[in-house]
């Protein structure tokens, strides 16, 4: 990942300051402590300014519809005191102008604002793009002195600079490098990080991957180069030629809007996967334990049949036996071996064949009883395994927030999820000539397939005896499937299971009629009869 540098913060104010000029900010949100948007109207349209000082993802950009999405940008209903500070002074203003200070990874929007005896005052607005460092002030130009920061810096934090409300506004302290555009010595790529100004380690390591000779890297530095803002999957570059299989987009807006998209993106289905995990895999755990200690038990000597069978000898020899005995021996009919019968001396014969016929019914019913529970925490594994499965194999943000709303409506966790929406429209379908083939992506989606979708008379296809999707073959007329579409519906059930990295795996087909979901059962469990099995090679 390459950070937000001073050359990209300089390109991106070139291209956007005729558009900030004149320009009103129309709304102030603060989705995070880290992020703010402001949606801006100017030369007849709207556009929303993103600032983010996370230390990960500094970086400053214009969004559209689909990186908003990327970046999980959701509004909260109660706006922090910072984003009303931002509304009470900047809402509705106009825009004087833009600037980023020489060198400096700082972007300025001047405001022409009021004060409260409605004398005009000009603000400014600095977003500080530096790592750790990055924060949001707002400062009166005339003054010098700091309205609200998005975050104070107390002296515990810097002794160089304090940032707090009253506290004067001034730039960070500068760095003892030289600047390069005045420079006529012999290159060293090795430290033109650390000698000259505005040269990030990124540019650094481009400048000596290509060894651009001195007089090249100032008119790169200087802007005067034709841009061709690219990226690829590791980083991104104002100049195309300077990284490998670039992808280049028309703006630099563009470019640095998409890049730090995909990055937010896989920072943050990373985090709710591991989330996810946190939540479920204790509970799967905690599941397999108390199946081991339920099939030791079953697996214990069972002695209900000894009892059944001390009971009967009893109880068929009555006659010959002495009351308030220690023990009697009697001949096993089936053996016949003599058997010695311990008794209660306390009790008569009879008395005794009772205790053993209780014995025994207690026995057989505390197995029949671990034998339903141990089906029960198998459906339990089975149900917390698809969910470890979905979780692995989502693959937008919006899949785990469906399997994170799944883990509050079972109550796992308390409901605070806003972001329910309808599965039914987010299950992937496939066209086939006359088929469409779904697959469900979490049990969710799984159990819409099965209720909701199906016919009695549609295919059903899941890999056998592994967590994996439901796979539905929904025929358009009363055509029979053949092999061909069968098979391309068993690679797809494993594809979309544990199984998918594995050469050879069984798929399980059979007709929706033949699936039934017992009372009570996990979300998208079903039982099926009437199965046929095919192995899916995938070296054939």
């Amino acid at each position: 990942m390459i950070s937000f540098d001073y050359l990209t913060l300089k390109a991106f104010w070139k291209e956007n300051e005729q558009f900030f000029t004149g320009a009103r900010v129309q709304k102030i949100q603060q989705p995070t402590r880290r992020d703010f948007v402001l949606s801006i109207r100017g030369a007849g349209e709207t556009r929303k300014l993103y600032i983010n000082i996370d230390p990960q993802v500094f970086h400053i950009c214009f969004l559209d519809d689909e990186t908003a999405k990327k970046r999980n940008i959701t509004i909260p209903k109660k706006p922090p005191m910072f984003c009303m500070l931002l509304r009470k002074h900047l809402e509705g203003f106009r825009i004087s102008g833009v600037n980023v200070p020489e060198y400096e990874r700082i972007f300025e929007i001047y405001f022409e604002s009021y004060n409260e005896l409605n004398e005009r005052i000009e603000l400014c607005l600095a977003v500080e793009l530096m790592g750790k460092f990055s924060n949001v002030i707002l400062y009166n130009r005339d003054t010098d002195i700091i309205i609200g920061c998005a975050h104070n810096v107390g002296p515990e934090k810097s002794r160089d600079r304090e940032l707090a409300g009253t506290l004067p506004y001034t730039y960070p302290v500068s760095q003892n490098k030289a600047d390069i555009l005045s420079f006529n010595g012999i290159v060293d790529y090795k430290t033109l990080n650390k000698d000259f100004k505005g040269i990030s380690t990124a540019l650094q390591n481009e400048f000596e991957e290509h060894n651009v000779p001195l007089e090249q890297i100032k008119e790169y530095i200087s802007l005067n180069m034709p841009l061709s803002p690219s990226t690829n999957e590791k980083e991104y570059s104002l100049y195309a030629e300077l990284i490998e299989n670039p992808t280049t987009y028309k703006t630099v807006n563009e470019m640095i809007d998409n890049y730090f998209a995909d990055i937010q993106e896989r920072i943050i289905k990373r985090a709710l996967k591991l989330k996810l995990k946190n939540i479920v895999t204790p509970r799967y755990k905690k599941q397999k334990q108390s199946l081991e200690k339920i099939e030791k038990q079953l697996n214990k000597k069972d002695n209900a049949k000894k009892y059944k069978k001390y009971a009967d000898l009893i109880t068929a020899n009555l006659y010959q036996i002495k009351d308030y005995s220690k023990e009697v021996i009697l001949q096993d009919w089936e053996t016949g071996e003599n058997l010695v019968i311990p008794f209660d001396d306390k009790l008569t014969a009879k008395e005794n064949a009772q205790k053993y016929y209780k014995l025994y019914t207690k026995s057989k019913s505390s197995k029949e009883k671990l034998i339903e529970i141990e089906t029960e925490h198998k459906e339990n594994i089975s149900y917390l395994e698809q969910i470890l499965y979905t979780i692995n194999s989502a693959g937008t943000i919006d899949d785990l927030y469906g399997i994170l709303s799944e883990c509050e409506d079972i109550g796992f966790v308390d409901k605070k999820t806003d972001r329910k929406k309808d599965a039914l429209h987010e299950i992937e379908t496939i066209e086939e000539n006359d088929y469409v083939i779904y697959i469900g992506k979490n049990n969710r989606q799984n159990d819409m397939i099965v209720s909701k979708i199906s016919s009695p008379e549609d295919y059903w296809f899941h890999s056998q005896n592994c967590p994996g999707s439901h796979v539905l073959l929904k025929m358009k007329n009363k055509k029979e499937p053949d092999e061909k579409i069968i098979y391309e519906c068993c690679k797809l059930a494993k594809k979309y299971s544990n199984a998918s990295n594995d050469t050879k795996a069984g798929v399980i087909y059979t007709k929706r009629k033949y699936l039934r979901k017992p009372p009570k059962a996990n979300l998208g469990y079903v039982t099926y009869k009437n199965e046929q099995e095919i192995i899916v090679d995938d070296n054939k």
